[in-house]
């Protein structure tokens, strides 16, 4: 954030919006209301909008279906009266959909939904493949040892099938999509050409089946998405059925060519798709290569996906939207392997935004590069060694290149004198790792079970009101899942000079859905000692009971959890409509979290976390992922402030208007 002076302290409160419109604000959790919420209940959890998602606004004066609107030239100078396609490129695309919520935001929504079905069957797979006891495999439910007569072993039980421990499923990811189906939460089931709104290029990662979850793409394992004579004859009236809608160009083929803005694209069939990618048949003139054969003819531009190596990803792959081409030319010829295969040459359409590929890249190279050779490095590392990994500053803004200035690096809290931290509270007894959430007491506390999955190094499944983590007293060890955000920062994590906002923070890595970036630390106050400070920018609530009760106009998180007796009560009557009692004034003292701007629609969200005590009045704030992140992109969160609710010494209300440059932005921060 830039420099804010002559202010009032300012209390930075955690990202659950106060008086925003339930429209406006960030969705993180469950698309379901809490179980115990009834009818009458002020506050409610925040429901999906993606569930039945609104018909976009029709284009009168652009029509797809009448196919004397327009007239397309090819390469060749022949014409052919159809739809004008000139109007795909994304300028006149709409920003916000009929309710006048931001089709970006629609996608983000849907992908968070996706994530979070996916992280739940992540879950259930990892239940089903451990015991019930730490470490013991299960067996199989489903069938028992027969009494009686012997059976056969494709009748019945067989005895080294089935008492074997279980696999774990390579597709959870497949689940969450077969459930968001069956839901009808995809956001774009209808097929649609050119741009999707809210699918920017170069913006962002993509899964096969959040792909498919977002309509972009109908089939996760199809190359080439197509419209048919089936589905559609009717509403593409005029047209030589099928031609394309998008390709995806991963590799798959062995004869693919790909130069970024050129490409000469593999026709379909004939491949050896879960074996050695060889060609292993003769192509044929039918569905996908016809439809880009009808592209070319008719002027039809196609969307280009492009699938990069990830080992984060189930199928080692990520995807992202390279923009819109041209079908240039075909023809056939003799592949690698002696086999006849089509070759389609795509040309990529001009006045688009830069491809997301050269950032893939960029990332892999910076990665490799020492330090010094970073443009505008005027810090090597801003924590001095006290982190995993050193967290550069760069600065390419200001002339000359100045270092972030003001701040004493601290990776943990610092006490005040007069804050009281409780005793440790009992632990667990687990060993090794906690595993069996029946057995584990700190998994009862989440709600009967753990808030996190192994995968990728601990995911958290969904925000809650508070998580309960293992602390000193639990018997389990630092590798525990239940331990997830105590290991420190993982990803590595830059300071950077922003045009208008001062200091931002990006991180070079892919940073996961779920996954801890860093805990907001400082020096812990109450929070009347902070008021009245000039200038401090940097004090932040600590308003976990708040959030529990929905108290202020919070937004009440899902509340499945378990406070211990003594502690859920026990002085904090008094807090029922009062403020925080406690914050985090990172003013002097803090870390990389200080330098993280805000955002209108954010890619991390705040999270409680309780381990060494129960006090949720003193509970620790931990950032995390809401989002897949691309590397590069800048990390945000929403700083939570009503609008009006800063006032000066002077008795005057401050506004300071947003720079976070989100489609749906506020305009104003406070």
């Amino acid at each position: 954030m830039g420099e804010l002076n002559n202010s009032a302290a300012h209390r930075r409160v955690s990202p659950r919006l106060q008086n925003v419109p339930a429209e406006k604000r960030p969705f993180y959790g469950s698309p379901k209301r809490t179980a115990d919420e009834s009818e009458n209940d002020v506050v409610r959890t925040k429901r999906t909008k993606v569930a039945k998602p609104p018909k976009p606004p029709a284009q009168s004066s652009k029509p797809e279906a009448e196919p004397s609107k327009g007239k397309v030239i090819l390469e060749s100078g022949e014409g052919k009266d159809c739809v004008d396609w000139s109007w795909y490129t994304g300028a006149d695309l709409p920003l916000t959909d009929a309710n006048g919520v931001s089709y970006t935001a629609r996608v983000r929504e849907t992908l968070r939904v996706f994530n979070l079905h996916y992280l739940h069957y992540v879950q259930e797979e990892e239940k089903r493949c451990r015991g019930p006891e730490n470490g013991s495999p299960v067996k199989s439910p489903s069938k028992k040892p027969p009494k009686g007569p012997s059976l056969s072993p494709s009748k019945g039980y067989d005895k080294k099938k089935d008492d074997e421990p279980k696999k774990q499923s390579k597709r959870p990811d497949l689940k969450a999509l077969s459930e968001m189906l069956k839901k009808n939460q995809i956001l774009f089931p209808e097929k649609k050409i050119g741009h999707l709104p809210g699918i920017a290029v170069g913006h962002q990662f993509y899964s096969r089946a959040e792909m498919v979850a977002i309509g972009f793409h109908s089939h996760w394992l199809s190359g080439i998405d197509c419209v048919g004579e089936s589905k559609g004859k009717e509403k593409f009236r005029g047209y030589e059925l099928p031609f394309a809608l998008t390709v995806v160009v991963s590799g798959q083929y062995e004869d693919d060519i790909d130069n970024s803005d050129e490409v000469v694209y593999t026709g379909q069939g004939g491949n050896d798709l879960l074996g050695n990618k060889q060609q292993i048949a003769d192509q044929v003139m039918k569905r996908g290569n016809l439809a880009l054969k009808n592209n070319m003819e008719q002027g039809i531009p196609v969307r280009v996906v492009r699938g990069h190596d990830c080992v984060n990803s189930y199928t080692n792959k990520v995807y992202t939207y390279d923009g819109l081409y041209k079908v240039n030319n075909y023809w056939a010829d003799k592949g690698v392997a002696g086999f006849t295969v089509f070759k389609y040459r795509l040309k990529r359409l001009p006045g688009q935004d830069n491809l997301c590929s050269k950032q893939v890249n960029f990332v892999r190279a910076r990665g490799s590069k020492v330090q010094a050779e970073l443009p505008g490095l005027v810090c090597k590392d801003i924590s001095n060694g006290q982190e995993n990994i050193c967290i550069p500053a760069t600065n390419v803004i200001d002339k000359p290149p100045v270092a972030p200035e003001g701040l004493t690096y601290t990776s943990s809290i610092i006490v005040e004198r007069d804050v009281n931290i409780p005793t440790n509270a009992p632990g667990c007894s687990c060993k090794g790792n906690c595993t069996n959430p029946l057995t584990c007491s700190c998994a009862r506390l989440n709600g009967d079970d753990f808030p996190y999955v192994s995968k990728d190094g601990g995911r958290l499944i969904e925000a809650k009101a508070v998580v309960f983590e293992c602390g000193p007293n639990c018997g389990c060890g630092p590798g525990c899942v239940n331990r997830t955000s105590q290991r420190g920062i993982k990803h590595r994590l830059e300071v950077f000079r922003t045009d208008y906002k001062g200091w931002g923070v990006r991180s070079w890595d892919f940073i996961p859905s779920g996954a801890p970036v860093c805990e907001y630390t400082g020096v812990l106050r109450k929070t009347d000692e902070v008021d009245g400070l000039l200038g401090n920018e940097y004090i932040f609530e600590i308003d976990c009971w708040h959030t529990m009760h929905g108290i202020g106009s919070r937004e009440k998180r899902m509340c499945d959890v378990t406070i211990p007796n003594g502690d859920a009560e026990s002085g904090f009557s008094n807090l029922s409509e009062s403020e925080p009692e406690f914050c985090i004034d990172a003013g002097s003292h803090g870390n990389v979290a200080r330098y993280i701007n805000h955002s209108c629609e954010p890619n991390l969200f705040v999270q409680c976390v309780l381990s060494s005590h129960r006090d949720v009045r003193l509970a620790k704030i931990v950032l995390f992922a809401a989002d897949n992140i691309p590397p590069l992109q800048e990390l945000t969160y929403d700083y939570g402030y009503e609008l009006d609710s800063v006032v000066g010494l002077d008795g005057k209300i401050k506004q300071l208007a947003c720079h976070c440059g989100a489609v749906g932005c506020r305009k104003r921060l406070y």
